[in-house]
């Protein structure tokens, strides 16, 4: 988690300028404070796949990006399941347990 430790903290440092700049007014600094948060915004994934982490972080992404179907969407209405008859061998095994 080294790189991604030091990505977020780029992106804090800016978040922290950023700060700075919109309390103090300082408008010459404004476009540092973006391209740093920017900055940092990019180097996440970057980090992730550094440290090793980055399948997990496409499953994650894949998973968030995902259409989840809705029930009504359907073209064919579900058909509820039969019920099977009851097999004539039942009564057999019933019977020979009675006799033991």
């Amino acid at each position: 988690m080294r790189y991604t430790k030091a990505a977020l903290l780029v992106f804090g440092l800016g978040l922290v300028i950023g700060f700075v700049v919109v309390v103090g007014e300082f408008p010459e600094w404004e476009r540092l404070a973006a391209a740093m948060m920017a900055f940092g915004l990019v180097l996440i994934p970057v980090g992730l796949f550094a440290d090793g982490h980055g399948m997990a972080a496409i499953r994650w992404m894949i998973a968030l990006f995902r259409h989840k179907k809705r029930p009504g969407t359907r073209g064919q209405p579900r058909r509820t399941p039969t019920r099977r008859k009851p097999s004539s061998r039942a009564p057999a095994r019933a019977a020979r347990r009675k006799r033991s």
